[in-house]
C-alpha cells in the first residue's frame, strides 16, 4: 500500500468515526425517557425530563383503602363512561403504576382504556401538555379485573413531581356490577360520558364527584425517596373535615415534613400514603361479604402488609372501638387488637408507631364510661405496653382547661374531628425519628 492509499484509508476511517459519533449524540439527546415526548409539569413546578425507567426506587406516591360498593351503581357499574380520578402525590418519579380494584363488583370488570397524566393545574380534569400517557396491563391496553380481585398495571416512562395532582382515567364498555369506592376522598374527581380517557380538555368531563372509584394505588420510581410509611386509621386519618381539595389531612402534613426534612440528620427519605377508612374500627367490620368498612385487623394485610416497599407502620385507630360500642367498657379488647396489628407487622420486620385516642367530649356519643376506656387505653401506649414508639395526639390536642375536650381552634366544631389547624398539629408533633428502624423482638 502505497503512503498516499494508506493516508486515503485513514481519513475515511475517521470520516465513520464522525458520522457514528454525531448519530449516537443525537439519538441520545432526542431520547428523554419519556417514549419521545417531554414532560411538562402542572403549573408551579419546574419542567423535568424523565430519566431511565430503571433508576430509583419504587414507592407508594399515593393510596387509598376500598371500602365498600358504591351505592345506585347495581348492576351496570359505571358502564359506558369515563372515570377520571384526582390523586395528590407524597413522592416524585421517573415511572409510574397503578393498581385497580374490584374488590365489591360482582362480575368481571373489564377495562378497555386507561390513562395516566399531569393535572394542569390543582382541582382540575384538564392535563398537562405532553404528559398524557397510555397504561397496559401485561402489555396489553385492555385488561379484566376479577370479581374480588385487583390488578397491577405495567410501569410507565413519565416524571411525576411530588406535591402535584395526577389524574388516571379509565373506561369499561361493559356492566360490572357494584363500583368499588372510596367515599370520603375530600377530592373531587370528575367523569364522562363515552371513552373520553385520553382526552386532554376538561370539557367532557362535566360531573363531579367525591368518591376515588377502582383506582386504589399510584407508585412512583422514585428518584426523592427510599421507601414508603403506611397510615392506618379511621376518619381521623381519612380527613373528613379537612378543607375539599387543599390536602390538609395531617397525613399529606407529615409528607411534607419528611421530604422537607429529608437528607437532614438521620430523618428517613420516606413517602406516606394514608389508608385510612371513616368509622373504621380495629375489631368490627359492616355488613355485607365483603365488608363494607372491613376492620383493621381484616384488611391490615391488603392495605398495609401489601404496600410498595413499606417501612414503617403509624396506627391510629380506636376511637369508634368505643364510641360505637355501647358495651364496650373494657380497655383491654382495644389494646389487644392493637397488639395484634403490631405483631403482625413486626412479623415483617416493620416498626409500628402508634398514636393515643383524642378527647371527644361533646360529642354525642360521649359519656363518662367511654371516657374511661379512651383514658386507660391512653395509659398503656404511653407505658410503652402497645407501640414500639407513640405520638401522643391527645396532649397535642386537648384544651388545657378541659382535658376531655378538644381545644376549640383545633375543632372542627364536631368535637371529634379535628380542623385544618388541628389537622396540622397531629402532623407537627409526630417525631420523624421515630419512623427509623426495625421492629424489636417483642414490646
Amino acid at each position: 500500500m502505497t503512503k498516499r492509499h494508506g493516508y486515503a484509508l485513514l481519513a475515511a476511517i475517521l470520516a465513520v468515526v464522525v458520522v457514528l459519533s454525531a448519530a449516537i449524540y443525537i439519538g441520545a439527546a432526542a431520547d428523554d425517557g419519556s417514549g419521545g415526548a417531554k414532560t411538562t409539569v402542572a403549573s408551579g413546578h419546574t419542567s423535568h425530563d424523565a430519566a431511565p425507567a430503571s433508576t430509583g426506587t419504587w414507592v407508594g406516591a399515593w393510596s387509598t383503602s376500598p371500602a365498600g360498593a358504591e351505592p345506585g351503581t347495581e348492576p351496570d357499574g359505571l358502564a359506558g363512561r369515563s372515570v377520571r380520578n384526582v390523586v395528590h402525590t407524597a413522592a416524585g418519579g421517573t415511572s409510574a403504576r397503578i393498581t385497580l380494584s374490584n374488590l365489591y363488583g360482582q362480575s368481571p370488570l373489564v377495562i378497555t382504556h386507561a390513562t395516566i397524566a399531569v393535572a394542569a393545574t390543582a382541582n382540575n380534569a384538564a392535563a398537562a401538555a405532553d404528559t398524557m400517557r397510555r397504561l397496559t396491563f401485561d402489555g396489553a391496553t385492555t385488561v379484566t379485573v376479577p370479581a374480588g380481585g385487583q390488578v397491577m398495571s405495567d410501569a410507565v416512562r413519565m416524571r411525576i413531581p411530588h406535591g402535584v395532582d395526577v389524574l388516571v382515567t379509565t373506561y369499561s364498555p361493559t356492566p360490572s356490577g357494584p363500583v368499588t369506592y372510596h367515599p370520603r376522598a375530600q377530592q373531587i374527581s370528575y367523569v364522562a360520558d363515552g371513552d373520553r380517557t385520553e382526552d386532554v380538555s376538561a370539557a367532557p368531563y362535566t360531573e363531579q364527584s367525591p368518591y376515588w372509584r377502582y383506582l386504589t394505588a399510584l407508585d412512583v420510581l422514585s428518584d426523592e425517596a427510599t421507601g414508603t410509611v403506611v397510615v392506618l386509621g379511621d376518619s381521623l386519618t381519612d380527613g373528613i373535615t379537612s378543607t375539599v381539595g387543599a390536602d390538609r389531612r395531617w397525613t399529606d402534613v407529615l409528607a411534607e415534613r419528611l421530604r422537607a426534612s429529608a437528607g437532614s440528620g438521620d430523618t428517613p427519605r420516606y413517602s406516606v400514603v394514608n389508608q385510612g377508612i371513616s368509622g373504621n374500627q380495629i375489631l368490627a367490620a359492616g355488613s355485607g361479604r365483603p365488608a363494607d368498612n372491613p376492620s383493621g385487623l381484616s384488611r391490615f394485610g391488603r392495605d398495609v402488609l401489601a404496600r410498595t416497599n413499606v417501612k414503617a407502620v403509624v396506627i391510629d385507630l380506636g376511637v369508634n372501638d368505643i364510641l360505637r360500642n355501647p358495651d364496650q367498657v373494657d380497655p383491654s379488647t382495644v389494646t389487644d387488637g392493637l397488639r395484634t396489628l403490631v405483631r403482625q407487622a413486626h412479623a415483617r420486620g416493620l416498626r409500628v408507631v402508634g398514636a393515643t385516642l383524642m378527647p371527644f367530649q361533646g360529642h354525642r356519643g360521649s359519656t363518662d364510661a367511654r371516657e374511661a376506656v379512651r383514658q386507660a387505653v391512653n395509659a398503656e401506649i404511653r407505658a410503652g405496653k402497645v407501640y414500639d414508639a407513640y405520638v401522643d395526639f391527645d396532649a397535642a390536642l386537648r384544651d388545657p382547661y378541659d382535658p376531655r375536650r378538644l381545644r376549640p381552634d383545633y375543632d372542627s366544631g364536631d368535637h371529634l374531628h379535628p380542623s385544618d389547624a388541628g389537622f396540622r398539629r397531629m402532623a407537627e408533633v409526630f417525631d420523624l425519628n421515630d419512623l427509623k428502624g426495625s421492629a424489636p423482638a417483642e414490646l
